[in-house]
């Protein structure tokens, strides 16, 4: 487990539980964790250690073996998969586009010794349909309209490992292994603290109140479908109100799937594919047959998520400055040397300590919880295009700063993020100052269109 790192709902563990039935060998999980990723820090390790614990826990009767393994030290984690798939008959793995993931990838095979395969758990549409980059959430809507109902007929299992038969044990692992490479036991599973506090990471970084894990997750999207999502059109943007589902965490660490929470949407919305409309042309409204909230909702989770993944497999350069449209780097190129407001370096905006009161409170939010509102996510974007002397330098500090406080950064959703602040996936919009015909988006508009006041209060100076 890699990138997918949960029980259910996955076709990669669903996939090794057919070739261990297959072949008559036992069905051993490897979830590790290395020390030395790009920002690996308290935060993030806390997280996926916490998503073990459910793993551990929920494996206890399962006749697979779960080894939860996390390195030391910078390279302690060199050669263990390299041992295990000695032993194996065949390693599957996780596929996943972005990040480090493909070149880790890409070493693994060339180190283990026997067949190796990486299965796609990503979204809702297998990247291999895709076939071609989308320029547009519109094109890419209007093609997943087309391809959906195929797809509704290959859900994964959603307990893949209750169709396992054969047995293994721990001591099963040869004890070179064992010795070499310890597995964590429960009791540190439960209470990581003295393992991450020893661990050459970013310890400033702090662990946040979210908790990760497959459970925690499940929760999560029963809070949100059975409270917020009924209000999700009207509520969404507002801070104060918070209709969001808060989930983008879960589907990054993968302790949740797509299909899983496409699943809890429709089963609240009594939905059946009979009220899918026949036409295909890439509208926002009226295809799903749902309420307008749902609607909105899975515009997000099947359109702007999956949209991002087929960028992050398909554009080369993904997240790059390189990879915007040409008119968008022409525009913003060309007002480079517009006057600015303000001018804030990486020290500032980390303290958020702008002029700017909204988007100090959406920066404290990001650094407090480990997250921030979505519409604020839009807005911090614009302001630090705003501040920043020229479109790269900003599109580097907004990396930075997302990737290190963030628990969904690091993802593609969050690289298409940035590039939309930039004018991917976008069109050109009137031409002004700073941005050329970048759209733009200022704090004077959110204070008039959103609901901020107990925002402002609960993510003031004092947060």
């Amino acid at each position: 487990m890699t990138t997918a790192r949960r029980l259910c709902s996955n076709f990669a563990l669903q996939r090794a539980v057919e070739l261990s039935n297959e072949v008559g060998r036992p069905l051993l999980i490897l979830e590790a964790l290395r020390c030395d990723y790009p920002w690996a820090s308290d935060r993030i390790h806390r997280f996926v250690i916490e998503g073990m614990a459910d793993n551990a826990r929920a494996t206890g009767r399962s006749p697979a073996c779960y080894y939860p393994y996390v390195a030391r030290r910078q390279g302690e984690d060199c050669g263990l998969l390299r041992a295990l798939g000695d032993e194996s008959a065949t390693v599957v793995t996780d596929w996943f586009p972005g990040f480090f993931i493909p070149r880790m990838l890409t070493a693994a095979a060339q180190q283990v010794g026997t067949r190796l395969e990486a299965v796609d758990s990503n979204g809702l549409i297998p990247l291999a349909d895709h076939l071609r980059a989308f320029q547009s959430a519109r094109a890419y809507r209007a093609f997943a309209q087309r391809s959906f109902r195929e797809h509704l007929r290959s859900f994964p299992a959603i307990e893949p490992l209750s169709q396992l038969s054969c047995g293994m044990l721990r001591r099963d692992v040869p004890s070179a292994v064992r010795t070499r490479w310890p597995a964590l036991d429960s009791k540190t599973l439960l209470r990581s603290d003295g393992l991450i506090a020893r661990l050459p990471i970013d310890h400033a970084t702090r662990p946040v109140a979210m908790r990760g894990g497959s459970e925690s997750a499940a929760m999560a999207l029963k809070e949100f479908v059975e409270g917020r999502l009924r209000r999700y059109a009207t509520d969404g943007h507002h801070p104060d109100l918070d209709g969001t589902s808060r989930l983008s965490p879960y589907l990054h660490f993968g302790h949740i799937s797509a299909h899983q929470v496409f699943a809890g949407v429709m089963t609240a919305e009594r939905w059946t594919t009979r009220k899918l409309a026949t036409h295909a042309r890439g509208a926002r409204e009226g295809w799903w047959g749902v309420s307008a909230s749902a609607e909105a909702f899975l515009d997000q989770l099947v359109v702007w998520r999956e949209l991002a993944f087929n960028g992050a497999q398909y554009l080369p350069g993904f997240g790059s400055y390189a990879a915007l449209p040409a008119w968008a780097r022409r525009t913003l190129e060309a007002h480079e040397h517009d006057s600015r407001p303000h001018i804030y370096g990486m020290r500032k905006l980390d303290e958020a300590a702008t002029n700017d009161e909204i988007w100090n409170a959406a920066m404290r939010q990001l650094k407090s919880d480990g997250w921030f509102h979505g519409y604020m996510r839009m807005l911090w974007g614009k302001k630090i295009l705003e501040w920043c002397r020229t479109p790269a330098r900003a599109l580097g500090i907004m990396e930075e700063l997302m990737n290190r406080y963030s628990l969904d950064g690091r993802d593609p959703v969050s690289y298409a993020s940035y590039a939309w602040v930039l004018g991917m996936y976008d069109r050109p919009w009137p031409e002004r100052a700073i941005f050329g015909t970048v759209r733009t988006m200022t704090s004077a508009s959110a204070r008039r269109k959103l609901r901020l006041k107990n925002y402002l209060a609960t993510y003031g100076p004092s947060c």
